[in-house]
């Protein structure tokens, strides 16, 4: 049987992943794991900010991202989950 060719989370859901996993990846690192394009990534993660997933600063030359842990999930089947809940499942620092 062939894998499917779909996954659980959402591009927007990896993204977040991708970030609490490595806050001061550049955004080509995060569209190489994610396996989308870096402008689909810098949309993502505008719209991340943008809605209070994400905090984003300067650190020199490069951006460091946090994810705000207290906020929850937006679809109202897991609304009750928090970010940090979420993170913690599937957001396990890199190896």
């Amino acid at each position: 049987m062939a894998p499917a060719a779909w996954t659980f989370l959402s591009n927007h859901g990896h993204v977040l992943v991708a970030l609490a996993q490595d806050p001061e990846a550049r955004m080509r690192e995060v569209a190489e794991r994610v396996g989308i394009t870096e402008r689909a990534v810098q949309q993502i993660v505008r719209d991340l900010v943008e809605q209070g997933y994400v905090e984003k600063s300067k650190t020199g030359r490069r951006n460091e991202y946090r994810i705000v842990e207290a906020a929850h999930l937006r679809h109202e089947l897991e609304a009750g989950v928090s970010l940090r809940e979420f993170v913690g499942m599937l957001g396990r620092p890199r190896a």
